[in-house]
């Protein structure tokens, strides 16, 4: 399926000023270089402000051990496994693994339907505040989550969505994409369970995110 969401524009901070981006539904050779070239050295250098600020582990970015290099390779060929991109003045943005086929809904009311279950979402770490860098975009993390209900309802899911979240994020699919909260799945990690219905697709749509 081809997903298409158009136009699309990111808030660029320091200016203020939106500025187009690109939403690619597949991840290729290019973003994985932008994640080796680009990403990675980023992410080390505000990784290594953390430790200079005396910030505590836990308060670090929990995903800075992924590697998505290995992660496409081992999707790779399936199609049961899209990818998606965020590209803005022709770097990577934001990258997203999503999963069309395995996952049924929890929630009573939707329970034993088919969603669209997302695997692996992450922001480009000069986005990310928590890395005690000043952010350069807004609005990636949004556009992903709006690609996975886009391809929900290509799919029959009616914008169905299901994750994971690491427990930084919690607050984030909560309160700004007003996802339900379905607790600590205990097998998975003890990560929360998060999932999406169609009216709440349709509010988060309605939201401009």
């Amino acid at each position: 399926m081809t997903v298409t969401i158009s136009p699309i524009f990111l808030l660029d901070i320091q200016s203020k000023n939106s500025v187009q981006a690109e939403l690619w539904d597949q991840i290729t050779e290019k973003q994985l270089a932008d994640w080796e070239a680009e990403w990675a050295p980023t992410l080390q250098t505000g990784i290594r402000n953390l430790n200079q600020a005396g910030v505590a582990r836990k308060y670090w970015p929990q995903n800075r051990h992924w590697d998505w290099r290995k992660k496409m390779e081992a999707v790779q060929g399936y199609l049961a496994y899209p990818g998606f991109s965020v590209m803005c003045n022709g770097v990577t943005q934001g990258l997203m693994v999503v999963e069309n086929t395995s996952y049924r809904c929890r929630l009573q009311e939707q329970e034993g339907q088919h969603l669209i279950y997302v695997e692996f979402i992450e922001n480009a770490p000069w986005n990310r505040k928590e890395l005690l860098l000043t952010p350069r975009y807004r609005g990636v993390g949004s556009i992903l989550i709006r690609a996975a209900i886009e391809l929900s309802k290509e799919e029959g899911f009616k914008g169905r969505i299901g994750l994971h979240s690491l427990p930084q994020a919690n607050d984030w699919y909560a309160n700004s994409c007003g996802m339900s909260d379905l607790g600590i799945d205990t097998n998975k990690e003890g990560l929360r369970y998060f999932e999406m219905t169609p009216a709440q697709a349709e509010a988060f749509i309605a939201k401009g995110n």
